[in-house]
């Protein structure tokens, strides 16, 4: 069955709207500058985040994709993208009403910011995650479908010739190697889609720094701040200030 993929990518962009709806009433609930602008720029920033990073790294994964010999489409790798993120809004979704009570329970910025992207980490890794598995049996149904083909479009084989002891040969041994095409590289597919999803965190991670700010630091409300610094940067600055000056 074939993925709606335009249905699905808006309930992604409903679900990643609503976690954007909790992650700004920080602002509101704080009376921060902005207040419900902060709020609502960030209900659209938190879909274009991650619609932003897919167009950004798809090119990668396509070619990943075809350097491990899957038999996957265009078409069929962006269903399934769209599938995978459909994965990650949701659980970013559900874990809206968790940040939202933590912003009306508290007015450390430094926590919020430290939260939201233990969060975001946590939703995107099992995202990316669902999409490996997901890929991997696809392809190999896929390979296996091709065979079967071949196997059927080719005349029947000819009888077993029983061994000089009495014995039938083994599969492998009437058709060497046909066990081995039975299994595509497995391993190597997971470790090129492991380095893809670093590449994709690494640019998802830089991308919420370009479209900051998302939770609003008190200043007056700006769509968008000017570039400077990155991610990590930021991270460590933040999870230093929670910690004290430690």
């Amino acid at each position: 069955m074939e993925i709606p993929a335009a249905g699905l990518s808006f309930v992604t962009i409903l679900l990643g709207m609503f976690y954007g709806l909790c992650m700004g009433s920080y602002a509101v609930v704080s009376g921060r500058a902005g207040t419900y602008l902060q709020m609502l720029a960030c209900m659209g920033k938190v879909p274009a985040l991650f619609f932003l990073t897919l167009l950004v790294t798809f090119p990668s994964l396509y070619v990943f994709n075809a350097l491990v010999g899957s038999r996957l489409s265009f078409t069929s790798m962006l269903r399934l993208l769209v599938a995978a993120m459909a994965v990650m809004l949701a659980l970013l979704a559900s874990f809206g009403t968790i940040v939202a009570f933590f912003s009306f329970t508290t007015d450390s910025y430094s926590f919020m910011v430290l939260l939201n992207v233990i969060v975001y980490a946590v939703a995107g890794f099992m995202g990316l995650g669902f999409l490996l598995q997901t890929l991997n049996r696809l392809t190999i149904a896929l390979e296996e479908r091709e065979r079967a083909a071949e196997i059927a479009s080719q005349p029947p084989p000819p009888p077993p010739v029983v061994g000089s002891e009495g014995e039938f040969p083994t599969l492998a041994q009437l058709r060497p190697g046909a066990l081995d095409r039975l299994h595509p590289p497995a391993d190597k597919a997971k470790a090129i889609f492991r380095i893809w999803i670093i590449v994709f965190g690494l640019v998802g991670a830089q991308m919420s720094w370009v479209l900051r700010p998302f939770i609003g630091a008190g200043r007056e409300f700006a769509l968008f701040r000017p570039r400077g610094g990155n991610f990590f940067e930021a991270v460590w600055r933040h999870l230093h200030q929670l910690l004290g000056g430690w």
